[in-house]
């Protein structure tokens, strides 16, 4: 039966309304949760019980923002805090993203030591931090982290300008492992003396933190600006070279090829010889010839003993060379004495010491010790 003009108008009615309805259900906004103030309690609270100066159960905060980091930093301040709190020790209580579990527990409770008006230098600051560290890290003000805060008050007893001193704090210096504090305390001191530009102190705290993994004896006693600068340009021009010999490594070697690793090299074996106390010139001395199979060893040989071995990578990847080095150890210290060029013919092609000296009788005797060991034939 034919529907009339007024019931098809009803149902296109219903049909648009019901429409209206479906749409407005998708774009409106879910119903919120509200504030979770027992939640941020806790967390608060979690590790530092009975030291609260107020009772959780008597918060009662105005706040309508249900973002958790402000609820726990708005927690902490009605638990912990007597006096004002600066915003580099709040922010632990914000956001604590990247931060081992032992540094996270540290700057909470230093947060507690300073809202509650404890001693923050008898509170566990006086293994980092002088006293008049500790008084300038305190009244800080502006906005930097806790890392930048912490070193812009040691910088500044090393100097008055407060400029330069806030320029070191954001430099990487303030990035290093805390473990490595008194070294990089020196490194502080060293700019605040010979200053220059963030961008500089950058790449050279790259360098000389490079250098401090390779060796923990490492110092800037002595150093200036500019040696510097000339040894980290040399630091870059080795890690080219060892870039570039490794991408021949690779190629050579094919798929197969590790990313970072040695090549075959020769198949003799190291050798070691320990003289007689008779013929001893120190308490335990010791020599040793081992074989150089990586890019690493190569360009440090290179760069130490001021020759051009590195530059015979590729015949040493290929199989046409294998280089070798003499040392001398004694008393706890290594000596770099020669450089070895060896044929796959076992033959001795070059022998060469610092700035390609040949080498010396006492040395030329050891190498014929290790020939003879090895079945190396020596040139005349």
């Amino acid at each position: 039966m034919a529907r009339s003009m007024i019931q098809r108008r009803q149902d296109a009615e219903r049909e648009r309304i019901e429409a209206y309805q479906a749409t407005l259900r998708r774009v409106s906004p879910a119903s919120r949760a509200a504030p979770d103030f027992e939640r941020a309690l806790d967390e608060v609270r979690r590790g530092f019980a009975g030291i609260a100066i107020r009772d959780g159960g008597l918060w009662r905060p105005k706040l309508k923002t249900r973002d958790p980091a402000r609820l726990r930093l708005a927690a902490a301040r009605h638990l912990y805090a007597r006096y004002p709190v600066s915003a580099a020790l709040e922010a632990i209580w914000q956001d604590s993203s990247g931060l081992h579990a032992d540094e996270i527990a540290l700057r909470k409770w230093w947060y507690v030591a300073v809202a509650r008006g404890d001693s923050l230098y008898k509170a566990g600051a006086n293994a980092w931090l002088s006293r008049k560290e500790v008084h300038c890290f305190l009244n800080l003000s502006g906005n930097l982290t806790f890392d930048e805060a912490f070193w812009l008050a040691i910088i500044r007893s090393y100097t008055d300008d407060f400029g330069l001193a806030a320029r070191l704090a954001r430099t990487k210096i303030a990035r290093t492992p805390r473990a490595e504090l008194p070294f990089w305390r020196e490194m502080a001191r060293f700019f605040c003396g010979q200053p220059t530009s963030k961008e500089e102190i950058d790449d050279l705290c790259d360098y000389v933190g490079a250098m401090y993994r390779h060796d923990r004896a490492y110092s800037l006693k002595g150093r200036t600006l500019a040696s510097l600068r000339k040894q980290m340009s040399d630091w870059h021009r080795d890690i080219a070279a060892i870039e570039r010999i490794e991408a021949m490594r690779r190629r050579a070697g094919g798929r197969a090829a590790p990313v970072k690793g040695a090549w075959e090299g020769s198949r003799l074996e190291d050798w070691e010889w320990q003289p007689s106390v008779k013929e001893a010139k120190a308490h335990g001395e010791r020599f040793f010839v081992r074989q150089l199979k990586t890019a690493e060893d190569l360009v440090a040989e290179s760069r130490a003993m001021h020759h051009c071995v590195s530059t015979y990578a590729t015949k040493c990847i290929a199989g046409y060379a294998s280089i070798w080095v003499l040392r001398r150890t004694a008393l706890g210290k290594i000596e770099r004495l020669l450089t070895i060029e060896v044929n796959p013919q076992n033959r001795a092609v070059q022998v060469r010491g610092f700035s390609n000296r040949l080498a010396l009788p006492d040395e030329r005797k050891i190498i014929e010790r290790w020939a003879k060991a090895r079945g190396v034939t020596l040139r005349d």
